[in-house]
Parts: C-alpha cells; sequence; structure tokens
C-alpha cells in the first residue's frame, strides 16, 4: 500500500511539471515588427550628402544603393526617425554593406535621443567590416527598458578610414527585449 501511494504521488508530481513545461514553454513572445524602412534609391531624406551619390549598378535589392567615398575617417549622418513612440524592447538598425578598399573599420552607429535626459548611442562594434567585402547584412541593437522612449532615433554609419562604402536597404526594427 505504502508502495502504491509513493508512485501515485511520483505520478501526480511528474504530471504537474508536464503541465508547468507545457505552459511555461507556450508563451507567445513579442513579434518582430518592421518600424521604418529605407530603400535609399535616392538622395532624398538624407541628412548627410558630401560624398554620397546613387549607385544603380551595384545595389543589393536591385533599385540603387549609397556610394561613399572617403578620405578620411568620417561619420554619415545618414537618416533621423523623429519620435518612434517605442519603451520596453529592442530598438534594431539594420542594413546591408558593402565594401571596397576601406582601410578601417565600417559599422553602424545609432544614436537615441531622450527629452531631457541626452543621446546615447549603439554601435556594432562586434563585427565591423573592412578591406573588400561583399554585400553582408549588419546590425545594431538598442536595448529601451519601461519608461525609456526617444523622441528621435540617428542612423549613421562610421567608416574609420579611407575607401568607399555602399549601404542599401536600411530598416529599424523593434522586437522583445530578450
Amino acid at each position: 500500500m505504502k508502495n502504491e501511494k509513493s508512485i501515485f504521488i511520483f505520478i501526480v508530481f511528474m504530471i504537474l511539471i508536464i503541465i508547468m513545461t507545457v505552459f511555461s514553454c507556450s508563451k507567445t513572445s513579442e513579434p518582430v515588427t518592421q518600424l521604418k524602412h529605407y530603400p535609399v534609391d535616392s538622395i532624398e531624406g538624407l541628412i548627410s550628402k558630401t560624398d554620397i551619390t546613387i549607385d544603380k549598378q551595384i545595389t543589393s535589392d536591385g533599385n540603387g544603393s549609397l556610394r561613399i567615398t572617403v578620405g578620411k575617417p568620417t561619420t554619415v549622418r545618414l537618416y533621423e526617425t523623429g519620435d518612434i513612440d517605442i519603451e520596453n524592447a529592442r530598438l534594431t538598425y539594420q542594413a546591408k554593406v558593402r565594401t571596397e578598399g576601406v582601410e578601417g573599420k565600417v559599422y553602424l552607429e545609432m544614436l537615441c535621443q531622450f527629452t531631457g535626459k541626452g543621446e546615447y548611442f549603439s554601435r556594432d562594434l562586434s563585427s565591423p567590416i573592412s578591406g573588400t567585402t561583399e554585400w553582408s547584412t549588419e546590425e545594431t541593437p538598442f536595448f529601451l527598458q519601461k519608461g525609456e522612449n526617444p523622441n528621435n532615433a540617428k542612423l549613421n554609419l562610421v567608416v574609420e578610414g579611407k575607401g568607399v562604402v555602399w549601404i542599401d536597404d536600411i530598416y529599424l526594427f523593434r522586437g522583445p527585449l530578450q
């Protein structure tokens, strides 16, 4: 009798563990959503226009790209979003980037401005590119906690040397913090 009671308790315990596992694994996380898309098939809307041309021949999406030719380290200011009304989420700046003969690093930079608090940055320093490369998808995230809502995001491209860089198909995504 005592053995049967132990088996019964064990089975009930295992059923509870299975039920808890199923419910904890079935949580639906917030989906990743597109907030902005800049196809960069024209220079309309660009902040910086120096050393930038539209290249209809070298493009990741077939519609043109920005060709940036620099002779010294440069931060290219591309776009500003204005208020995007986002908090408690991961904000990700993503773009296709290609390089030719770049001396130094090339990476994405996103600056988020907060009213009364200043400006903070996120840089893709974990995987900068240099030299000559084909198209690669680069991205940099900014983690926004509850109550942190930027009134503007600036999307930049940093080139820490001379060379030619193409950038195309720029996106801004919202995703869950985890």
